[in-house]
Formats: structure tokens, sequence, C-alpha cells
């Protein structure tokens, strides 16, 4: 693997998240496309990007900086699992199950952000 972030652990997560997300999204209903389903995709795509763009030749600061805002992103995608909850597209496991997911992904991003100071 030529690329820094592929063997970071906290990438490899980023990742996996996108993916349960992907899954969950297929069942939203088809007029959230191009909202909510649009909007939860995108965070959490977010969150591997950043974290990839980040550590690609930058200074510690530099990465720190990325690394936050894919900590952002994720949080956004705790938010929008909220509105799915409420408007009953996912079941309360489903969110608790994802939502426990995120706050690991969070620590981890944290505790490297740690690590770079």
């Amino acid at each position: 693997m030529p690329f820094k972030f592929e063997q970071l652990q906290v990438w490899k997560s980023a990742i996996e998240l996108s993916g349960r997300v992907h899954e969950i999204c297929k069942r939203f209903p088809k007029d959230e496309l191009f909202i909510l389903t649009s909007q939860i995709k995108r965070a959490s795509d977010s969150v591997s990007l950043n974290i990839a763009e980040g550590s690609t030749g930058q200074s510690n600061d530099e990465f720190n900086r990325f690394l936050g805002y894919a900590l952002r992103s994720a949080i956004e995608v705790v938010s929008c699992l909220y509105l799915a909850l409420n408007r009953k597209y996912i079941s309360t496991d489903e969110f608790k199950e994802l939502y426990d997911f995120i706050d690991s992904l969070c620590r981890k991003i944290q505790a490297l952000r740690n690590s770079l100071k």
C-alpha cells in the first residue's frame, strides 16, 4: 500500500462507516434522494476523504486540521441519523449500532489528533 492513509486504522473505520451508511440509505424513501440521503452519504464519505487528504505530505498541523474536518463530518452523520430515526427510516437498534460505531470512530480520530501534538 503506497499511501500513508491506507495504513491508518482510523481511515479503515471511516471507509466502513461509508459502507454502512450506503446500505442503510438504500431503504430511505425516494423523495429523500436529494435531501437526507445525499447529505448523510456526503458527510460519511467526507470522513475518510479528509483523513486521506490530510495525511498526504502535510505537516502535523495541517493533518490535524483535516482530522478536525473529518471529526465534524462524523458528527454531521450522527445528526443525520437522528433525522432518519425521527422520520422512521431506521430502527432504534440500527441507530444505536451506528451511533456507537461513530462514537468509537470519533475517539480514534481524536486520539490521532492528540498524537500529532
